[in-house]
């Protein structure tokens, strides 16, 4: 084995895509796995219900902000 990319053999470049392409198959795979899902697994559709944000508000502890001076 040899612990030196630029000087390695072709066995050594093989299994480097090889472990590449496996790692990236299963972060595809996890990824398809764990679609977004509504009432016990029905994928999420165009028809599904909306959530809207409601007013923004803010929150302090500090007295002076908000005071016209």
């Amino acid at each position: 084995m040899n612990h030196f990319l630029p000087s390695a053999d072709g066995a050594t470049h093989v299994k480097i895509v090889v472990v590449a392409l496996v790692c990236a198959i299963m972060i595809v795979v996890a990824g398809i796995a764990a679609h977004l899902t509504v009432d016990g697994g029905v994928a999420m559709h165009a028809n599904s219900p909306v959530l809207k944000a409601a007013k923004p508000v803010s929150y302090t502890n500090n007295k002076d902000i908000g005071v016209a001076r």
